[in-house]
């Protein structure tokens, strides 16, 4: 009896949950594997203070919507490590939710705090996609939609099959283009293949080109390669596309 109850027990947290997760949708399945997993990961980062496992029980936390646990394991990650990007940024999207979660309007100070933690992650891991994920996001909130829609597309390019972010870029792009003829102009024309803010995508990045002014031209009236060419463009539309990469182009 004692061998079967033991049997038991190693079924319903092993077999039992895999069997479960098998009806689950795979985000669903992500998040009860974490919540199975939060309480082992709590102990084993409480017992070893190191910064590898209070991530592990931040990560768990965060992915299972455990928000007090994920912040109070982050924040202990930072402990050990204070330029610990996951733990920067997830504490900054967390603490600049918090009104959503609670209810409570977050303050001016706490949104700047929150500003200054995901910032800091996307500049000491720039290259990782959640960086200018909740960048991008943080930035829309905050009515900066022309450097919130750059992150979105950087974190496009560096996750080609991210989906996370689609909405809100879709969103940006009417903004600006409601309020921008150049900008209309390009995303009709242009984005397809430049990205909507001319980072690049298909196409080469226009913030990176060296080209001068009459090659721009030349090369979209004329194409180029597989650019396409533009011919029928008017001389008001092509003087518009122009200025707009030059801007670019300062920018970068």
């Amino acid at each position: 009896m004692g061998v079967a109850a033991l049997l038991t027990v190693a079924g319903a947290v092993t077999f039992i949950p895999r069997w479960q997760l098998a009806s689950l949708e795979p985000g669903e399945a992500k998040s009860v594997q974490a919540v199975l997993r939060l309480p082992a990961l709590k102990a084993t980062a409480q017992r070893t203070g190191q910064n590898d496992d209070y991530l592990a029980w931040g990560r768990a936390a965060f992915d299972s919507a455990n928000y007090d646990q994920a912040v109070s394991a982050y924040g202990n990650a930072l402990k050990t490590d204070p330029r610990q990007p996951e733990a920067l940024r997830r504490l900054g999207i967390l603490l600049l939710t918090r009104g959503e979660q609670t209810g409570t309007p977050i303050s001016a100070e706490d949104a700047e705090r929150a500003a200054l933690l995901i910032r800091t992650a996307a500049q000491l891991a720039p290259n990782e996609p959640e960086s200018q994920l909740l960048l991008g996001f943080a930035l829309s909130r905050f009515g900066q939609d022309q450097e919130a829609l750059t992150a979105l597309e950087r974190y496009r390019t560096l996750d080609p099959v991210g989906r996370d972010a689609d909405d809100v870029i879709t969103s940006l792009r009417a903004r600006l283009n409601q309020s921008d003829p150049a900008l209309k102009l390009y995303a009709e024309s242009c984005a397809s293949c430049h990205g909507a803010s001319g980072a690049g995508g298909i196409g080469p990045s226009l913030r990176e080109s060296g080209l001068s002014r009459a090659a721009l031209r030349s090369i979209t009236v004329n194409g180029k390669g597989a650019m396409p060419a533009y011919p029928k463009l008017t001389d008001a539309e092509l003087k518009l596309l122009l200025d707009l990469m030059e801007k670019w182009q300062g920018e970068g």
